[in-house]
């Protein structure tokens, strides 16, 4: 009996998603939650699994296709034999499926001897409310999902919900890692070598012409979006990291012995919380559907990071409940998952601030685009020595530069500079974080 499935509500707030790639073809057979196609949605790919196994008879959707939810994606061929129900039988048959939680199968009629099923929505079985990706993480983690409590909406399962689950007793140490710097790691790819032309031979296309699709294309809608709905202004800064340099070395040998590498950025993020604290309009966006400004009193720090396909934004919640070990581990966690492909939703989701560290590249100095529903960004150059002046001698010291972008409705340049001041000063005299550290 023909199975028809459409896309599913893969979070709240999305509305759409962009087909990637199909992982099957018409006469395939399939079992149940066999994934059989990638999607794009809010950053993330996301593969769609079987909602019943069978044949599958036809592919409705193309590759690069944008679809709203409840798009009809597939049809498979369960093999169940069709047969006319009386209306008795269909509303029986209606209570049952309403017991299971399923809504899979309606009766339309079929002439003079009764009702032919069609199926027109798919949830076998439902065992737990959760994203399809959410469910690839259970099982990569080996969870049974349906004995993890969900602490979403309706009860539904999380990312989170996972990991706590999986997570080792707190005293254990965590395994040794390697820590990356999270945005701008991913080495560049060398431009392929292309050979000049020798007279007489022929040179090959004068362009190439791709789709712009997924990450890429998302990428290019919210950078449109930025620049067109926010007036930005950019100050640019340099730090004296003398302190943040010695700080960081004397604490190297106790991060390796609990098996972490230490970057720069968990300072900074432990500093940038508290200078967000002291002026929360930097931490804040505008509503504009209500002209409301909307002061947030949480801080999820999000965190540019480099993949082959683009930047992704993984989240770092509640940075400041966390301490800089925990901060250097996720962040490590959350950038290797970000090249691979493997955040969940939720974990792209909620920032509040955003940093990007274009000096892991190499950068100095650059003017970064505000993530749209945001008030801010702040960038990182590369940490060199570089001339600096005490007491009117000329030393080499160790320089941070830093970019910060704001959203001139809200943030003017006085403000701007002022938020700026005071995490200068905390980056110049890093034991002024220890004062608020939790």
């Amino acid at each position: 009996m023909p199975v028809e499935f459409r896309l599913p509500d893969l979070g709240e707030g999305i509305a759409e998603a962009e087909m990637l790639r199909w992982l099957v073809k018409p006469g395939d057979r399939v079992v149940l939650d066999q994934a059989i196609a990638e999607v794009q949605t809010d950053k993330a790919v996301v593969e769609l699994p079987a909602p019943v196994a069978g044949t599958i008879l036809s592919l409705n959707a193309t590759e690069g296709q944008v679809m709203p939810v409840g798009t009809l994606l597939v049809t498979i061929d369960d093999g169940r034999q069709e047969a006319p129900a009386s209306a008795a039988a269909v509303q029986e048959e209606r209570s049952a499926q309403a017991a299971m939680g399923s809504t899979a199968l309606q009766a339309e009629p079929a002439g003079a001897n009764g009702g032919r099923w069609t199926a027109v929505s798919v949830a076998p079985q439902r065992r737990a409310l959760a994203t399809p990706a959410v469910r690839r993480l259970a099982r990569e983690l080996g969870l049974d999902i349906a004995s993890i409590r969900g602490s979403g909406p309706a009860g539904r399962v999380l990312a989170e919900d996972l990991r706590a689950a999986a997570a080792p007793p707190v005293e254990e140490a965590p395994p040794p890692v390697e820590v990356a710097a999270p945005a701008g790691s991913a080495a560049p790819r060398p431009a392929p070598s292309v050979p000049l032309a020798l007279p007489g031979e022929e040179e090959g296309p004068a362009e190439e012409r791709l789709p712009l699709r997924g990450l890429r294309r998302r990428i290019a809608e919210n950078m449109v979006l930025s620049v067109t709905t926010i007036p930005q202004i950019t100050s640019l800064v340099e730090v004296e990291a003398s302190a943040l340099v010695a700080l960081r070395q004397s604490l190297l040998s106790a991060a390796e012995a609990r098996g972490l590498k230490l970057s720069y950025l968990p300072f900074v993020i432990k500093a940038l919380v508290q200078a967000l604290r002291a002026y929360p309009y930097i931490n804040a966006t505008i509503d504009d559907s209500s002209k409301e400004i909307v002061l947030k009193r949480h801080y999820h720090i999000g965190i540019a990071t480099a993949t082959p396909d683009g930047l992704l934004v993984p989240v770092l919640h509640h940075a400041d409940r966390l301490t800089i070990l925990q901060i250097a581990a996720e962040l490590n966690r959350l950038a290797e998952a970000g090249r691979e492909r493997k955040l969940a939703l939720d974990e792209l989701r909620g920032s509040t601030f955003t940093i990007t560290n274009f000096g892991s590249a190499g950068g100095y100095f650059a003017t970064p685009i505000i993530n749209p529903g945001e008030a801010a960004i702040l960038g990182l150059g590369r940490i060199a020595k570089r001339p600096w002046v005490v007491e009117d001698r000329v030393e080499p010291r160790p320089i941070l530069p830093i970019s910060f972008t704001a959203d001139h409705r809200l943030i003017d340049g006085e403000l701007a500079l002022r938020f700026l001041n005071t995490l200068i000063a905390s980056l110049e005299n890093p034991n002024l974080i220890m004062l608020d550290m939790r």
